[in-house]
């Protein structure tokens, strides 16, 4: 016998019962989005090799050593499932011209791909939500996005996440910085661990952001970035901070929250917790007003974050466990010839009613589809046999009182099988709970 084929390592199925906290999270989201103003962009899974390797550079750990690229058989073109959304996001303003008819607020939601090792809360198809703004430059846009992610953890009863901003400043002060932040590691390179030795001297921000507790103190000690930032730098910083008190979001400065990418400037945040681990950041975010003149338009202010489903519905679900599935209206049983031919029609009928239905199929007796019904959790069984076939009718029976009957008696005059017209069945059913919207 041959082995069955299983799915790829670090790509996994979402099955049902998991699937539903990823309804109840996407539900939220989206409704979250729009109170804000911001709109979908839908946007490939595949993309040219060459905006990442422009967009996040050609000497970093997702370029050389996490991405899933290709050639293209047919014209050769080296061709890249997406890593992250804010490279094809600003591709994709820049292709249609967006940022120049006005500034846009865009988000986009759906599945990246890195080759890496998978562990808690990261796999190598993982799902983020991603949100862009486009052509506002003031520290107003940052802050909005920064407490868009605190009233999203509000909304979804989630405790212990909380927020860590910084700044960069811009390239130029930057640069400055790293050159003396190198030559601070150099000064202590036996304690620099093979990832932090390998990127002494092409990305040593990112030495900064180690999880090795061996290299902690050592890290502690470096020289901070606020101290090489410039006047309009410090006040974009400091207009940021002013608008989180006066709304009253609690936040703290980490000096050493970077980005390993040039584009970025100014405010980089993240929301973090310490219920997963060593993977903590749920959600991050930033400017990079250098990036839509990097990958050939415009120059733009642009700021944007990502959010971690995966991360997020483990929360979720940790901290409230599975939600419900949702059980139909209607649980039609059915047996016999006449049955056969009727039963799909009353079904089909309900279903434009907007009424729920599960139809039986496979057979089996009264009794064994019965036990089906009740097992569903529907509120209702209709039932049909031949004589109700040829009648016209249905035998309808409540199954289980709950929030939605109009009172105990009601579901008690209803407990007991009855006949009723296909005609008035839906009448029926919705008068039974108290709002016809309930089903």
């Amino acid at each position: 016998m041959s082995q069955s084929i299983q799915s790829v390592r670090g790509m996994n199925d979402i099955l049902p019962g998991e699937s539903e906290s990823w309804d109840l999270f996407e539900d939220s989201v989206r409704s979250w989005l729009k109170s804000y103003g911001y709109r979908k962009i839908r946007l490939p899974l595949v993309e040219p090799t060459p905006l990442f390797t422009r967009a996040i550079g050609e000497v970093t750990d997702i370029v050389e050593k996490e991405m899933y690229s290709f050639e293209d058989s047919l014209n050769g073109e080296r061709l890249t499932l997406r890593p992250e959304g804010t490279a094809g996001c600003v591709r994709a303003v820049i292709q249609h011209n967006l940022a120049a008819q006005r500034p846009q607020r865009l988000y986009y939601m759906g599945p990246m791909f890195r080759h890496e090792r998978p562990q808690k809360g990261r796999y190598r198809q993982f799902n983020q939500v991603g949100v862009e703004a486009f052509g506002f430059a003031g520290p107003d846009i940052d802050a909005e996005q920064i407490l868009m992610g605190g009233r999203l953890w509000d909304e979804l009863d989630l405790d212990g996440v909380r927020l860590e901003i910084n700044s960069l400043g811009q390239p130029e002060e930057r640069a400055k910085y790293r050159a003396e932040l190198a030559a601070y590691f150099e000064k202590h390179a036996g304690v620099l661990d093979e990832d932090a030795r390998r990127r002494l001297h092409t990305n040593p921000l990112r030495i900064l952001d180690s999880k090795n507790p061996a290299m902690r103190e050592m890290i502690a000690g470096a020289p901070r970035l606020v101290g090489h930032l410039g006047a309009a730098s410090m006040a974009h910083f400091e207009g940021l901070q002013q608008i989180l008190r006066d709304v009253g979001q609690p936040y703290e400065i980490n000096p050493r929250l970077v980005r390993g990418l040039d584009y970025y400037n100014l405010t980089v945040f993240e929301w973090v917790t310490d219920r997963l681990g060593a993977q903590g950041t749920v959600c991050a975010g930033g400017r990079y007003d250098g990036l839509v003149g990097q990958l050939g338009g415009k120059p733009t202010p642009a700021c944007g974050f990502a959010m971690g489903v995966e991360r997020l519905v483990m929360l979720m679900r940790e901290q409230d466990g599975e939600p419900e599935p949702e059980a139909p209206d209607v649980y039609l049983v059915h047996q016999g010839d006449a049955a056969q031919r009727v039963a799909p029609r009353v079904a089909e009928g309900l279903r434009s009613e907007g009424i729920d239905v599960i139809f039986h199929c496979g057979g089996g007796s009264f009794k064994s589809q019965m036990k089906k019904a009740d097992a569903s959790g529907a509120a209702f069984a209709v039932i049909i046999g031949d004589e109700e076939a040829r009648a016209g009718e249905v035998s309808l029976k409540a199954l289980r009182a709950e929030s939605g009957w109009r009172d105990e008696q009601k579901y008690e005059q209803k407990r007991e099988q009855r006949r009723v017209s296909v005609d008035r069945l839906v009448d029926e059913i919705i008068d039974a709970f108290l709002d016809g919207d309930d089903v």
